[in-house]
């Protein structure tokens, strides 16, 4: 099969032919369909993630149909329409019994712990418990989507932050996790506040609900009762903060791989609470699904770029010029 594969880290990957994965028990594997280019394929790009071994293919939110069934996964079939959140949880641990296969301590990642979705296959282990039926009407590159940013939000949004109508919302960064958080709060009933040093993005952001546009919130009095730090940065988590009203909450969803130095003296005397967010277990898409499926979300909006495999190298390195508007999807 034709895969982008990293050799060195922070080289433009090359586009080659490599073996497809082999369908193991509990497995299967997948014809790529569609798949998401995301800054966290970037982070691993550049070394920030340490299961990552190389040389290794990325990509980690994808869509596509069943291509073959490993031994003991029941209840699907070859030629079956999928999705997949991009935690692939044991469901056999304490936490997936619980609900919290998003915690999984035993947790596989394509893209990051194996070889990911940037091919024309890709394996998903722990198949019976990380696959997602789409509805027909769902295209391929939607659904890509739906596997870590929108699924991600999602969570975020609705079930970590507990985002209610009424509240005002700020999210800051406003590529493809932070204009899903925006659609989502807007959607909930939420004042959403867009924060981006990009035009392109703060646009997206007030077609998607966003009342509100900002480069900056430095000065700006905002009250909020929940803010969203969707980019990963030190000096977005100390303007989150500040505009937090008290016993606002903050989620983080960005990656922070330098660390973050917080204001502990706010966080206690405001009784302020942070709170992590790291994607959405497979059992909770209905619920997203049935949102889409009404018309309440509309996840499709958010693609602004679809780009073939071989564009795929230079759009990976691109990003470290900054993440463009809207969602790219790949089309292997």
């Amino acid at each position: 099969m034709r895969a982008v594969v990293i050799e060195k880290y922070g080289v433009v990957p090359e586009v080659r032919e490599v073996p497809e994965p082999e369908v193991a028990a509990g497995a299967v594997v997948l014809k790529v369909e569609a798949t998401g280019l995301c800054r966290s394929d970037w982070h691993g790009w550049m070394g920030h993630d340490s299961d990552i071994v190389l040389p290794h293919v990325p990509g980690h939110e994808l869509a596509g149909t069943i291509a073959a069934v490993g031994a003991g996964v029941e209840g699907w079939q070859v030629g079956d329409r999928v999705t997949t959140p991009f935690i692939c949880a044991c469901g056999s641990c304490a936490e997936c019994a619980a609900g919290n296969q998003q915690v999984c301590p035993n947790q596989l990642q394509p893209g990051f712990n194996y070889w990911g979705s940037f091919a024309e296959y890709v394996a998903i282990p722990y198949a019976q418990v990380n696959l997602v039926r789409l509805p027909d009407e769902l295209d391929f590159g939607t659904a890509a989507g739906l596997g870590c940013r929108f699924a991600t939000s999602y969570r975020a949004v609705r079930q970590v932050g507990k985002v209610e109508a009424g509240e005002t919302v700020v999210v800051y960064g406003c590529g493809g996790v932070g204009l899903s958080a925006v659609m989502i709060a807007a959607a909930a009933g939420a004042r959403v506040v867009a924060v981006d040093t990009n035009p392109a993005a703060l646009q997206l952001a007030a077609e998607y609900g966003a009342v509100e546009t900002l480069s900056t919130t430095v000065g700006v009095d905002l009250d909020a009762h929940v803010t969203f730090d969707a980019l990963g940065s030190n000096d977005l988590v100390q303007h989150a903060l500040r505009v937090l009203r008290p016993r606002g909450r903050h989620v983080q969803i960005g990656l922070l791989p330098s660390g973050v130095q917080l204001d502990v003296s706010r966080l206690i005397g405001q009784e302020l609470q942070w709170l992590g967010s790291h994607g959405m277990p497979a059992h909770a898409y209905p619920e997203m699904l049935d949102q889409v499926a009404q018309g309440n979300l509309n996840p499709a909006a958010l693609i602004t770029r679809t780009i073939t495999l071989d564009e795929t190298p230079a759009a990976l390195a691109a990003l470290s010029d900054g993440t463009p508007a809207g969602v790219t999807i790949i089309t292997p």
